[in-house]
C-alpha cells in the first residue's frame, strides 16, 4: 500500500525551534518502519487547498494500486489572513486566503478527484490553534496588536475561526462518505494542550507531533470509521 500525504506544514513535520522552523520527519519514518508501507509526503509550508489541487490533480493521473491512500489535511492556511493588511486598515473588511464556501467546495472537489482516481481519500481535522500565542507571534516584528484586536474584537476569535475550517473538513468527509481522522479532539482532551504547540501557537511541538503519530497509529488499527 502506498500513502501520499497532501497538506500544509502540520503534516510536513514543521517545528519552531530557537526562532527557526525545522522539519521533523520522525513520525513519517517511524510509520514506514512500523507499518511497512511507502509514504510520499507532498505537504508544503503555507499550502492551501487551492495550491494543492494542481499537484493532486497531476498525481491522480498516474496509475495506482488497490488500497493506495491519499491523506488530506487542509484549512490552517486557508483560514488565515494577511495580518499586515488587517493591521493597516482595521476599519475595512478583509477576506481570508480561502473563504469558507470556496474552501468546502474545493475540498469536496478534491475528495471526489482522489476517489475517482482509484485512491482512497482520508480527511484529517486540524489540531487547535493557541490564539494569544499566535497573535503575539504575528505581531513580533512590529505589526500593531491593537489594530488587529480592534478588527478581531476578541483574541479568541482566532481559535474559533480556525475551528470553523476544521468543522468544514469534517463536514465534507461525512457528506462524501470518506474516512475521517480527528486530530483535534485528542489535543483538546489534554488539559495541557497548549504545551503541545510551539511558541507560534500553530505548529505542534515534538510532543504534539507524537500525539498526531499516536492518533494515526490508532486509525491504522481500525479498518473503517472515525478515529478521535
Amino acid at each position: 500500500m502506498a500513502i501520499t500525504v497532501y497538506g500544509d506544514s502540520i503534516l510536513k513535520g514543521i517545528l519552531l525551534e530557537n526562532g527557526r522552523y525545522v522539519i521533523n520527519r520522525r513520525w513519517e519514518e517511524r510509520y514506514v518502519r512500523e507499518y511497512g508501507v511507502s509514504v510520499t509526503n507532498r505537504s508544503r509550508f503555507g499550502c492551501t487547498i487551492e495550491k494543492a489541487m494542481a499537484v493532486i490533480r497531476r498525481d491522480c493521473l498516474r496509475p495506482c494500486e488497490p488500497g493506495d491512500v491519499a491523506v488530506l489535511e487542509f484549512g490552517g492556511n486557508d483560514c488565515d489572513y494577511n495580518w499586515e493588511k488587517v493591521a493597516a486598515a482595521p476599519e475595512r473588511e478583509h477576506s481570508c486566503n480561502t473563504p469558507p464556501a470556496q474552501f468546502a467546495s474545493r475540498y469536496r472537489e478534491t475528495v471526489r478527484l482522489v476517489r475517482e482516481s482509484g485512491r482512497e481519500p482520508i480527511v484529517l481535522t486540524l489540531p487547535p490553534i493557541h490564539s494569544e500565542r499566535y497573535l503575539r507571534f504575528i505581531c513580533r516584528n512590529g505589526i500593531s496588536r491593537e489594530s488587529i484586536l480592534s478588527w478581531l474584537g476578541d483574541v479568541e476569535s482566532i481559535f474559533h475561526w480556525q475551528e470553523t475550517y476544521s468543522h468544514l473538513a469534517e463536514q465534507v468527509a461525512r457528506e462524501e462518505g470518506v474516512r475521517l481522522i480527528d486530530l483535534r479532539r485528542p489535543f483538546l482532551r489534554r488539559k495541557d494542550w497548549e504545551g503541545l504547540l510551539c511558541a507560534d501557537g500553530i505548529h505542534p511541538s515534538q510532543e504534539g507531533q507524537r500525539l498526531i503519530y499516536e492518533t494515526l497509529c490508532r486509525y491504522s488499527a481500525v479498518p473503517s470509521g472515525v478515529v478521535a
